[in-house]
């Protein structure tokens, strides 16, 4: 049965957690927002995955500096500062009782429009900001024996038609991409850029290992990953030589191995791509980074400091 890196298992108490709604707490089966909002109308609006473990948010001030700056390039004002916004992740889980095994979905909109149209002059509210934490951890089998790619007909396009950079809510082309790789028997899909070359997942970074060298792509057609650029700085931290480059499918199908990368499970092997077998499992390389990253993530919340 095809999976995603984003698979885990069901926990009861997500049944009974409370959901932050534009700074109140409610029950799972209240917490809602209006037909009238932009995101559900529009999907207008910016988003972060933000894990916690031992009771702080990892890679917090990333994940911020993406969500704030992208708010910024479509003139969307949060209405919140960095400070008050922290504020409100922590007093979620505070209110949730929550430590550990936790994964944030924070999403900011744009607010309530009038009327179900797209001009942003037709809004009448400030930005809704939804924080849903849940107890999430990734399947361990997964992150041993990893997933199996497609490479769809789906591209990441370019930027002067809708920046793949800003993580907004509008993910259509991820979700069509993700249904051909579904159909195709995988577990999530590979897309290249306008060019031809290698971009990313539907919604994870992707990695090659050749002959000891670490390959992503150029970025230039994917979004600033957090876990993509912690990776690249662990290489270079490591001496393991890494590459931020161009490559083709011919260059992923004579790989010794590959990789995913993203916030909820850090590094998962892709054993396969395209139905050429890479690796049985996690490669030697792969194995590695996620130590590595496992200590990075210590490291970064224990210098972290709650509000």
């Amino acid at each position: 049965m095809a999976q995603s890196m984003h698979d885990s298992a069901g926990d009861p108490r997500n049944a009974d957690i409370l959901i932050d709604v534009n700074g109140t707490l409610k029950p799972r089966a209240a917490a809602m927002v209006s037909v009238f909002d932009s995101g559900f109308v529009l999907g207008d609006g910016v988003w972060e995955g933000l894990r916690v473990h031992k009771g702080r948010y990892a890679f917090l001030g990333a994940h911020l500096d993406r969500l704030y700056e992208g708010a910024k390039a479509i003139a969307l004002d949060i209405g919140l500062s960095r400070e008050a916004l922290t504020q409100r992740l922590y007093a979620t889980l505070e209110a949730n009782g929550m430590s550990d095994g936790v994964h944030v979905r924070l999403m900011v909109t744009r607010g309530l429009r009038a009327t179900p149209y797209q001009d942003p002059r037709v809004v009448v509210s400030g930005a809704t900001i939804v924080i849903v934490p849940e107890y999430k951890e990734p399947l361990p089998a997964i992150v041993e024996t990893g997933i199996t790619l497609f490479t769809v007909h789906v591209r990441r396009g370019y930027p002067d038609v809708q920046d793949p950079k800003l993580n907004s809510h509008s993910k259509l082309n991820c979700i069509t991409a993700c249904i051909q790789a579904i159909e195709a028997g995988a577990d999530e899909a590979l897309m290249l850029d306008p060019h031809g070359f290698v971009a990313t997942c539907n919604s994870t970074h992707f990695f090659i290992v050749r002959k000891g060298e670490v390959w992503t792509s150029s970025g230039d057609y994917c979004l600033g990953g957090i876990t993509r650029a912690n990776v690249i700085r662990l290489c270079r931290e490591n001496g393991i030589p890494v590459f931020e480059k161009n490559f083709s499918l011919t260059d992923v199908y004579g790989a010794d191995e590959a990789f995913v990368t993203g916030t909820f499970a850090g590094l998962v092997p892709a054993r396969s791509v395209d139905g050429r077998q890479l690796t049985e499992g996690r490669g030697s390389m792969t194995a590695r980074l996620q130590w590595l990253y496992k200590a990075l993530v210590e490291a970064d919340v224990g210098a972290a400091a709650r509000p």
